[in-house]
């Protein structure tokens, strides 16, 4: 039995695919940091082959992080912004339901007053 068993579809597809994008994300930002790593290294070109591996395997490490550190900003704004818009949508949902029974008391008021006044 797995995880997902018992779910709806579209959560089981859903999931899924956010676990490939995320994967798929991973992999280019890590093949991102061993390009940049290479490009930066290759200008070293005094450096003993050792040095410059080293250099490469820093870089990219240091290039991932970064990465890492500003998808974590970027979740985090998302995380907030979501809940701002939540709230905005509440405070709307509530005025519409307001307004909604202020209509519906109006209505029954003048209904009320044109019955007694026949």
């Amino acid at each position: 039995m797995t995880a997902m068993e018992g779910l709806p579809a579209d959560v089981d597809l859903r999931a899924f695919h956010n676990d490939v994008e995320g994967h798929l994300l991973a992999a280019a930002a890590h093949e991102e940091a061993r390009a940049a790593a290479a490009r930066f290294a290759a200008r070293l070109d005094r450096l003993p082959e050792a040095q410059r591996e080293e250099v490469e395997r820093l870089f990219a490490a240091e290039h991932l992080a970064l990465a890492r550190a500003s998808w974590e900003r970027t979740a985090r704004r998302g995380q907030e912004l979501r809940g701002e818009y939540e709230e905005v949508y509440r405070m709307l949902r509530a005025r519409l339901l307001a307004g909604l029974l202020l209509g519906c008391a109006v209505l029954v008021a003048v209904t009320l007053v044109v019955l007694v006044s026949l």
